[in-house]
């Protein structure tokens, strides 16, 4: 979990960041207690934030959730409604990372950011004129399928971008966590793998910039990822930009304050690549 208080919804404080209890309950008693810490005993406007997976059609509850199981179905909106007597807007947590990119982080500027992250699972988000593009249920370019004949990784557990070249994946696969192979040839080839999936990215969504995010990027080398996509990318003139995230793990926190801008109709405005109230 990561908590912050925003005063002006221009800046935000020092986040407070908790581990994330598995159990519905211990999360919404450690989420109360964290709240009324961080607010001061000042009255809570409005919240925002993000959390991982798919919701119900009325953004209430998750109803799926590789990471959070005892949450799924649970009322998380309305439970957190009751804990601060305040208005609470929720998305994914990778969208609202991906919106904090655009306005603040690595693609501020842009009209239209594909944002992807790659961590211990894989998530993305396409976010046109500072805003989370509109969609049924949500983006899991995780879930797309890039080797229905398995034939570029026979031992990859599935057929799903996500199980290639996830964290979760990459242990299933070798017994260690990615952050200890050092292997410069294994990297490459999970390289080779996400350009396979950012093709069927930009062809889908046509980004101006890709910004790729979460811890796996550490290890996957930009250039790289490039390459392979020049090879395979052919459709298009030129690939579009590829970067790095900027924000690391406040990039959610930033993009929630956009959001809480818009559903709170304040006309956020774009400033030299900046979000501001207008």
């Amino acid at each position: 979990m990561r908590l912050a208080v925003s005063k002006d919804l221009q800046n935000i404080f020092e986040p407070k960041i908790l581990a994330t209890p598995q159990n519905y309950e211990e999360g919404i008693s450690l989420f109360k207690n964290a709240v009324q810490e961080i607010s001061g005993g000042q009255k809570v406007e409005a919240i925002a934030g993000g959390i991982a997976g798919p919701f119900d059609e009325k953004k209430r509850s998750l109803v799926g959730s590789p990471n959070l199981k005892d949450w799924i179905g649970k009322p998380f909106k309305q439970e957190l409604e009751k804990i601060c007597a305040a208005p609470v807007f929720i998305e994914n947590d990778t969208a609202m990372v991906g919106l904090g990119e655009a306005c603040f982080g690595a693609g501020r500027g842009y009209k239209i950011v594909a944002y992807l992250t790659l961590s211990t699972g894989m998530g993305g988000c396409r976010i046109v004129d500072g805003k989370i593009d509109e969609k049924t249920i949500g983006f899991e370019p995780g879930h797309q399928i890039i080797d229905a004949g398995k034939t570029l990784c026979p031992e990859c557990d599935g057929l799903y971008l996500g199980q290639y070249i996830s964290g979760r994946a990459i242990f299933k696969r070798t017994g260690k966590k990615p952050e200890e192979i050092d292997d410069p040839e294994f990297w490459r080839r999970i390289a080779f793998f996400l350009a396979y999936g950012l093709n069927n990215t930009i062809v889908h969504w046509s980004p101006e910039i890709v910004v790729l995010g979460g811890s796996l990027m550490n290890k996957i080398e930009i250039g790289a990822v490039q390459e392979g996509l020049a090879n395979i990318l052919k459709i298009f003139p030129e690939i579009p930009i590829l970067k790095k995230a900027e924000l690391a793990d406040t990039g959610g926190l930033w993009g929630a304050m956009v959001f809480l801008q818009q559903k709170l109709g304040l006309d956020p405005v774009r400033n030299r690549g900046r979000v501001i109230i207008k």
